[in-house]
C-alpha cells in the first residue's frame, strides 16, 4: 500500500529552532537609545551656554587692555620725545642766550676802535665819534629789551630804586615832592622787565 508523500512529509524546523511559521519564538527587542534629554545632559548643555558670553567678555577685556597698553606705550614715548626736546632747547638757550646781544654789540666795538685810528682827532670830532657810538649802543640796549630807569621826579620804588641820601623837601632842587626822587646819580636797567641794576637816588624827604 502506497503512503501518499504529502501526509509522510515533515516540516523542516526554522532557523530559529521552531517548528512552522506560527512558532512561538519572537524577534529579539531593539536596544533602547541613549536619552539626550536626561538631566545630566540638560546641565552640561547649560554650562557651556554660560561659559560661552564669559569667554566673549573676556576676549573683549583682553583686546581692550591691549589697545589701552598700547596707548600708554605712545604716550610715554611722546613724553620722552617732548622732554628731550625741552632738555635740548634749554641748553641751547643757555649756550647761545647772549648771541642777539652780542651780534647788536659788535659794531659799537667798530665804532670804538675806528674812532682810536684817527691820527688828530680833535675835541669836536671825538665828541661827535662818541655820541655815534651812543646811538648805537643804545639801539644795542633797545633791541634786546635793555631799558635804562632814569626816575626824576618819580616816587621813590624801592623795588626799582635804591636811595643813597635823603635831603628836605624845601632844599630839593628841583623842587619835588615828599618820598620822590630829586636826583639820579646812576642810572638804572631793566631787563625783559627784571631789575638788571636799580638806579641809585637821592630822595625828598617829607
Amino acid at each position: 500500500m502506497v503512503q501518499d508523500p504529502q501526509s509522510t512529509q515533515h516540516e523542516a524546523p526554522n532557523s530559529s529552532g521552531n517548528t512552522g511559521a506560527g512558532g512561538a519564538g519572537a524577534a529579539p527587542a531593539a536596544t533602547p537609545s541613549a536619552d539626550h534629554s536626561s538631566p545630566e545632559a540638560v546641565n552640561t548643555a547649560g554650562a557651556a551656554g554660560q561659559q560661552n558670553p564669559l569667554a566673549a567678555e573676556l576676549a573683549q577685556a583682553q583686546a581692550k587692555a591691549s589697545e589701552n597698553y598700547d596707548l600708554y606705550l605712545r604716550a610715554v614715548a611722546d613724553m620722552e620725545n617732548i622732554r628731550r626736546r625741552a632738555a635740548e632747547d634749554v641748553s641751547k638757550a643757555h649756550k647761545y642766550a647772549v648771541e642777539s646781544f652780542a651780534e647788536a654789540m659788535v659794531p659799537v666795538r667798530d665804532s670804538l676802535e675806528m674812532a682810536l685810528k684817527v691820527a688828530d682827532p680833535t675835541v669836536a670830532s671825538l665828541k661827535e665819534g662818541v655820541e655815534a657810538t651812543l646811538r648805537q649802543l643804545v639801539s644795542a640796549f633797545e633791541k634786546n629789551r635793555l631799558l635804562e630807569l632814569d626816575p626824576v621826579g618819580e616816587k621813590f620804588d624801592p623795588n626799582r630804586h635804591q636811595a643813597i641820601s635823603m635831603v628836605p623837601v624845601a632844599t630839593s632842587h628841583p623842587p619835588t615832592k615828599a618820598n620822590h626822587v630829586v636826583t639820579v646819580l646812576q642810572k638804572g636797567y631793566l631787563i625783559n622787565d627784571r631789575i638788571l641794576r636799580p638806579a641809585l637816588v637821592i630822595v625828598a624827604q617829607g
